[in-house]
């Protein structure tokens, strides 16, 4: 018997945290967290690909029509973009969840009664498994605003989930990391530098790999979570197969299809074993071919980032009539910006002279999406 789908466009808080425990012990309605900031017509344009049959808000619960249920056993979908920007809805079911929530748990090593902060979007995975988290181990999360190092550093929490850029503000604002017995780091490529500053500070930090369609990260420095099967295909894209991964798109058979292999899932990374453990390269819209030369714009920018006058770094291609596509590095300064030719030097003393970038752009900072990820999308187009 196929099951209702409610969109809930609900803040963090104990209603949301209802609907999630009644969803998994299978005593309501599937949901899919959606983010309550959304401006009306991008909210309206989301129902629309969704088809709930039900939407909650605050205000409470109102059918809508041309809804369309789904199977019993998905508990949770979660909306994703990908790439392409067109919305996709990942179905998750209760098993695939509790197991990633648990093997977690197993592998930081967290005890009875521990309690976790929720400071990511409830609407992206990460977010939600801090939730789920939460109702495994029999605690109520600590909900904060995402973005105040000093709500996240005084939490009465013994585990945290961040992403990058929440990690650099919570060591530049002198957060004592040794009060956390795990910070679960993800959601987008760490600088190189920030995970040994954090280690260094007292932070039992974890680097964390996954995405929607795993339930969440799966990897964890490298090594996978108990259950879960990863290799590299031919050709360079990472595998993922195991009890966390999701039963497929919403309504979408097409990109179901494409994506899963029999048990396994081909993500949109690449990536390499180093002594026995997974190094994720980058995505494969991240290569960037330049003159009939392909660049991996992650390598460039682990480069970029060594020279000490940049803060932050990502590096993009951007269309360009003689080359097809330009290496362009966006640099956030630390102190007087550095100069194309110095970054030019630096990059071809370790790179090819084509992986050198052709174009600087000097921001004040790097636009990023809800998730925390930048926004790779916006800084492909020129200012």
């Amino acid at each position: 018997m196929d099951r209702p789908l409610h969109a809930l466009v609900l803040p963090p808080g104990p209603r949301l945290l209802r609907a999630l425990a009644e969803a998994l012990d299978g005593t309501g309605p599937a949901i899919c967290p959606l983010d309550p900031g959304l401006p009306g017509p991008a909210l309206e344009s989301l129902l629309n690909a969704l088809a709930p049959q039900a939407v909650e808000t605050a205000e409470g619960v109102r059918p809508r029509g041309g809804g369309e249920p789904v199977a019993p056993d998905v508990a949770v979908l979660i909306a994703t973009s990908g790439s392409t920007g067109t919305p996709k809805f990942v179905e998750l079911t209760a098993g695939a969840l509790r197991h990633s929530a648990s093997a977690t748990l197993e592998r930081i090593g967290a005890a009875d009664g521990d309690r976790w902060v929720c400071c990511l979007p409830t609407n992206h995975v990460a977010g939600l498994q801090v939730l789920v988290r939460s109702l495994v181990a029999g605690t109520d999360p600590v909900i904060v605003p995402r973005l105040s190092p000093a709500a996240v550093s005084e939490a009465d929490a013994r585990h945290l989930s961040v992403v990058p850029t929440q990690l650099r503000r919570l060591l530049d604002a002198g957060a004592d990391l040794s009060r956390f017995g795990s910070i679960l780091l993800g959601g987008a490529a760490a600088a190189p530098g920030l995970v040994e500053e954090a280690r260094a500070r007292g932070g039992r930090v974890f680097t964390t790999y996954g995405m929607s369609e795993t339930s969440g990260g799966c990897v964890y420095d490298g090594v996978p979570l108990n259950g879960v099967r990863v290799k590299v295909g031919g050709d360079g894209r990472i595998r993922l197969a195991g009890p966390v991964l999701f039963s497929g798109y919403r309504l979408r058979p097409d990109a179901t299809a494409e994506a899963r292999d029999g048990d396994w899932f081909r993500t949109q990374d690449l990536g390499a074993f180093e002594d026995g453990r997974l190094r994720v390269l980058g995505r494969v819209d991240d290569v960037i071919n330049t003159g009939g030369e392909k660049v991996l714009a992650t390598e460039v920018a682990a480069v970029l980032a060594r020279h000490p006058r940049v803060g932050d770094v990502v590096v993009v291609g951007r269309p360009d009539p003689e080359w097809g596509e330009r290496v362009t590095a966006v640099v956030v300064p630390d102190g007087d910006p550095p100069t194309l030719a110095e970054l030019r030097d630096l990059v071809r003393a370790t790179l090819p002279v084509y992986a050198a970038p052709r174009e600087l752009d000097l921001r004040e900072a790097i636009p990023l999406l809800p998730s925390g990820k930048p926004d790779r999308q916006a800084l492909r187009r020129p200012r």
